[in-house]
């Protein structure tokens, strides 16, 4: 293998950056989604609005501190600036206007957060395959090179084959790295879509809750 890498020349030194880098970052964001789809959302989102109709909010807040993720961080950021405000007596449009712009917030940190280092795999995606074809370009230059002393000293022909292997290897790395990238990328933005949904059906449901119960 080690042998095959290092025929693909210098061009493979920064393609084995980026496997390296996509690497990490597939394995990062794994572990991040792997924990939060182990919580179950729609419960919370069930234990809160019992707690919010029973007019107990300090319990509503309790069930999103005991939650991590970012659907209990929104959560909890609406039920707390809710409680402010209904303690202070607030009107109801108030509350739905200021709850409203907290949750909203919140959301777009809280997606930009899982999210993160997704534009990492973005980048290696379209980097790794232009490398590959770099490294294309000057493998077919060294077999020309080697074309050209084969036909006026006989010789180049290891420099024909070396060149056509160089071309080979790093477009097939390439694409093997973009792949890798591209794949994981595609699924982390399908479960990020969802995260979002749970976020934007938890927040109408507390905004819902404040229109219709005061």
């Amino acid at each position: 293998m080690i042998e095959q890498i290092l025929k693909g020349g210098p061009l493979m030194i920064p393609l084995m950056l980026c496997s390296l880098v996509s690497l990490a970052v597939v394995f990062d964001r794994w572990q991040a989604f792997r924990a939060n789809r182990k919580i179950d959302t729609r419960s919370l989102r069930a234990k809160v609005l019992t707690h919010l109709r029973q007019n107990d909010i300090a319990a509503a807040i309790g069930e999103c501190e005991a939650m991590r993720g970012p659907i209990a961080s929104v959560l909890l950021a609406g039920l707390r600036s809710y409680k402010q405000l209904n303690d202070k007596k607030e009107s109801p449009e108030t509350m739905r206007m200021v709850v409203g712009e907290v949750m909203s917030d919140y959301s777009a940190q809280a997606i930009s957060l899982v999210g993160k280092r997704l534009d990492v795999l973005t980048t290696i995606g379209v980097a790794a395959p232009l490398l590959g074809m770099t490294g294309t370009v000057t493998g077919m230059i060294a077999s020309f090179v080697g074309l050209q002393e084969a036909g006026s000293s006989g010789g180049g022909s290891g420099m024909v084959a070396n060149g056509i292997a160089e071309a080979l290897i790093t477009t097939a790395a390439g694409l093997l790295i973009a792949l890798a990238a591209v794949i994981p990328q595609s699924v982390f933005n399908r479960w990020s879509d969802e995260i979002e949904l749970e976020i934007e059906k938890g927040t109408s449901e507390i905004m819902e809750f404040i229109l219709t119960h005061h």
